[in-house]
């Protein structure tokens, strides 16, 4: 978790009030004039005074702005430190603030700057240190040497390791972008699935019983009796259609399992030829090829396609049309064929009429990699032909 940018400047500020205040405590407490414990000559020859203080802390306090402008920061505080080292004065912490400096450096600049900021640092020391070899032997120098390169090494890890999971945050955050993104893409699809399917289920009894209450009131007075039988069915299709209609939407509750029933398939056509014909459409099922069982999908398309198929005859085909239903089994594909004699308005009927039925047999059959063809027939009449592919199924 990334701390804010303002309790990053409280705790540079707190660091470099303390690193201050303990490096003008450093320089008060030692070097030559202080009273007490006189370090060698590394520390300075020249008792301490205003301008030597100013010094002292022109090299901790910037450490306040270290994350902002770290390289920066780095480069002004070597120049009064080394002010100090020259002029013979107690340079208090500055090399101990140099080292905090080339750490934040370290962590949050590029390779050549940091590599940039450990030779600042080491310039800084070796022309400080030099003057003073006499009193500073080699190991001394190593061991400053090492715990630069450490410090360096340090803050280059962190920097990396920050980076590293970094990118798997962002991966994450992409992951997850993507797996919202297709939770949308198949809720948009379940919910198109169900559109078409309440559509078809709808079009279709509705589209009968329409033509069956037509019927009834027609022969209300003249045949009571012809009328309670088309009553009849009406009731039946409705029944049938609410039936339907609670397998589709039984999917979408979410207060208990879902209560679905078998959807119809090619099985059913028989029964569908029936209500078209007690609609009062003339139509004739042939089945051609031997009979076997389809894919579920492609079972439910070929059924929709013929039902949608019918309800259009039924609706735009005009009185006393007649329409024929050919399913033919192949080793490769099923074939459906559907037409009708009918003297309706094609371009209307080409469209769907109002609604989205033919649109959505377009869609059914794509999704199958089938080819379909919707149209007048060459001698009058409208059809709709349709090949689904088996061979890989």
């Amino acid at each position: 978790m990334r701390t804010s940018p303002r309790r990053q400047l409280i705790s540079d500020s707190v660091l470099a009030v303390v690193v201050t205040a303990s490096s003008l405590l450093f320089v008060l407490s030692t070097g030559p004039g202080s009273g007490g414990w006189e370090p060698p000559s590394a520390f300075g020859t020249r008792p301490a005074d205003w301008f030597s203080l100013l010094l002292v802390v022109s090299c901790t306090l910037p450490l306040v702005f270290r994350r902002r402008w770290p390289f920066l920061i780095l480069l002004a505080t070597t120049v009064p430190a080394l002010v100090l080292n020259g002029m013979g004065y107690h340079p208090g912490l500055a090399d101990f603030a140099a080292v905090i400096l080339l750490y934040t450096v370290a962590t949050l600049r590029g390779l050549a700057l940091s590599v940039l900021a450990a030779v600042v640092v080491m310039a800084g020391y070796l022309a400080g240190a030099l003057p003073d070899t006499h009193e500073l032997g080699w190991a001394d120098h190593a061991v400053v040497v090492v715990v630069t390169a450490l410090v360096w090494v340090v803050g280059r890890t962190i920097r990396l390791r920050r980076a590293y999971l970094g990118e798997l945050v962002d991966r994450a955050d992409r992951l997850e972008r993507a797996r919202e993104a297709d939770t949308r893409a198949a809720r948009a699809e379940e919910r198109s699935r169900i559109a078409r399917e309440l559509h078809d289920v709808v079009a279709h009894h509705v589209s009968v019983m329409t033509v069956q209450a037509a019927a009834a009131r027609t022969m209300l007075e003249k045949d009571p009796a012809v009328a309670r039988d088309a009553l009849v069915s009406i009731e039946e299709m409705g029944r049938t259609a609410m039936a339907e209609m609670r397998n589709i939407v039984g999917v979408l509750r979410t207060d208990g399992p879902a209560e679905r029933g078998p959807q119809p398939g090619m099985d059913d056509l028989p029964g569908l030829v029936d209500q078209m014909r007690e609609a009062g459409l003339t139509t004739q099922l042939w089945l051609e090829g031997e009979t076997r069982q389809l894919p579920p999908g492609v079972d439910l398309a070929a059924y929709r396609l013929v039902q949608e198929a019918l309800t259009n005859s039924l609706r735009h085909a005009g009185p006393a049309a007649r329409a024929w239903v050919t399913v033919r089994h192949e080793p490769s594909e099923l074939m459906v064929h559907v037409e009708d004699d009918g003297r309706g308005l094609v371009l209307k009927r080409e469209n769907g009429g109002k609604g989205h039925g033919l649109v959505g047999i377009k869609e059914r059959v794509a999704l199958y990699g089938g080819v379909l063809r919707i149209g007048p027939r060459p001698g009058g009449g409208f059809e709709v032909r349709a090949r689904f592919p088996l061979k890989d199924r």
